[in-house]
């Protein structure tokens, strides 16, 4: 008797490595909206989970941008739970606040994962996001001019989020999902050249692909991993530097009260550039700007207020965040 289509054969094995990692009694959620990628994972995770001996369900998000969506997520419940998945949940969000469409679609969407992780804990989130996904994300990252982190792209790991099938092309995984029998659905907005990650995925990558030769996904990705892992060192190394420049948030008497790390100069002035910048963008994280919107010209301008200190007056930051300095000390201001 023959095995199984080769991808399909490769997507088990990449679920399978993953849920053999996970704790005895952690709960498997698959994050599934119906489209080919996610719907792949979640008929590998059904077909291992049995065989490795965990529980598995799964996650489906409602949106409301489009007509009938509450009725599609239903349809996608039935379909996950044919697949034998337990327990299948629908979560219904509301997309608003700062960043455009694609950015609050994701954050609502992250939203409602983390809260049916923290429901079922101990559990975990698999998110279906391949190495064509990636490669798009380290395209957005360069466009935004947000640092090597913003380049070092998806991590197959963070926390309760894994993303088993970093390392399999989207053709792959398609091919999968068919050779499985599932009918999958593709989002209309994945076609909509009016968001960026839709005019990456059908005019930029083909673009470099015919001007360079095919392969320009797997090398972004590539490129990706190496520099997670330079970026990972890099950050550890920051971690002591943050903890000597912070103190606690303390008003002057003439300014707003600081919002965020309070940092001091003067250890900063003695850092190498790659430690100082780390610790500028996580205090202005810590102090409410959005992670989309935080680039390296904003970087950039903060580490003036440490190295080129000519009595500035402030630095507009995103999310109506200020960074000052004020005696000896980089603050962040509302």
């Amino acid at each position: 008797m023959s095995g199984p289509h080769p991808a399909v054969a490769a997507v088990r094995s990449a679920v399978r490595r993953v849920l053999r990692d996970l704790p005895d009694d952690t709960t498997a959620l698959v994050a599934c909206s119906g489209g080919a990628d996610s719907l792949a994972l979640a008929g590998a995770v059904a077909f291992e989970a049995p065989r490795v001996g965990r529980t598995a369900g799964a996650v489906t998000v409602d949106h409301g941008l489009q007509e009938g969506s509450d009725r599609r997520a239903e349809d996608v419940a039935k379909v996950l739970a044919g697949l034998g998945l337990d327990p299948v949940l629908v979560r219904t969000v509301r997309v608003t606040g700062p960043g455009g469409p694609e950015a609050s679609a994701r954050r609502a969407r992250y939203e409602a994962l983390d809260g049916a992780v923290a429901e079922r804990a101990p559990a975990v989130v698999l998110l279906g996001h391949t190495l064509d996904d990636q490669a798009e994300t380290v395209l957005l990252g360069l466009a935004r001019g947000s640092g090597a982190r913003s380049l070092a792209g998806m991590a197959p790991r963070v926390g309760h989020r894994l993303r088993p099938l970093l390392d399999l092309d989207r053709a792959t995984v398609r091919e999968a999902c068919a050779r499985m029998g599932l009918d999958a659905w593709e989002d209309p907005h994945n076609l909509d050249p009016r968001f960026a990650r839709s005019r990456v995925r059908h005019e930029a990558l083909p673009a470099l692909e015919r001007a360079l030769g095919p392969g320009i996904a797997a090398a972004l990705a590539r490129t990706a991993g190496m520099l997670r892992a330079d970026a990972d060192t890099l950050d550890l190394l920051s971690d002591g530097l943050f903890e000597e420049a912070s103190g606690p948030g303390e008003g002057d008497g003439r300014d707003a009260r600081p919002v965020g790390p309070v940092l001091a100069v003067a250890p900063l002035e003695r850092a190498p550039e790659s430690l100082r910048t780390r610790v500028l963008r996580r205090a202005a994280l810590a102090a409410g700007c959005p992670a989309s919107a935080l680039t390296a010209r904003h970087v950039r301008e903060l580490d003036r207020l440490v190295t080129e200190w000519r009595g500035q007056a402030h630095i507009d930051l995103p999310g109506g965040v200020r960074g000052r300095r004020v005696a000896g000390r980089v603050r962040f201001e509302r």
